[in-house]
């Protein structure tokens, strides 16, 4: 396992986790067109709400997609005070992709994960399955997925 955080090409590991978990973040699907999501931000392809109301392309999609990944992935190293595998840091990654970083970095999993509490960090993201204060079976489902996958590199 490697210190993601002190790697001198933080950027990489972005790249990595684009590859990883681009089946995780589309969990909730992707619309070419723009649409208001369940708590009314308009958004596109993958989750994206930087929008313009156009359609836009596949190629679009994935290119918003790498981009943002290697955002997030490189967003979450910066309150990560840990070692962490790769399989760990997608799993953040696409968390943070769903809820921010800035709400990464505040949770209380991020404060399991630095004390060293890898299962606790990872089952933590279980506790984000509502939107505008209501259950989304979709998030719980993305949740589960990405428990699965940062449990594949706990220590």
């Amino acid at each position: 396992m490697s210190r993601l955080g002190n790697h001198k090409n933080k950027w990489l590991f972005g790249v990595i986790a684009a590859v990883t978990i681009s089946t995780v973040s589309l969990l909730e699907g992707r619309s070419n067109d723009p649409y208001k999501d369940i708590v009314g931000v308009w958004t596109v392809c993958d989750g994206e709400t930087n929008v313009k109301m156009r359609r836009y392309t596949n190629a679009e999609c994935d290119g918003m997609l790498r981009t943002s990944l290697v955002k997030y992935g490189n967003g979450i190293l910066e309150c990560i005070a840990v070692p962490v595998s790769q399989n760990q840091h997608a799993a953040f990654t696409s968390f943070a992709y769903n809820v921010g970083v800035p709400s990464f970095c505040k949770s209380s999993l991020v404060k399991k994960l630095n004390a060293g509490d890898y299962e606790g960090a990872c089952r933590g993201m279980m506790a984000w399955t509502y939107a505008g204060g209501k259950y989304v079976q979709g998030l719980a489902n993305r949740r589960e997925v990405e428990v699965r996958l940062c449990l594949k590199g706990s220590t």
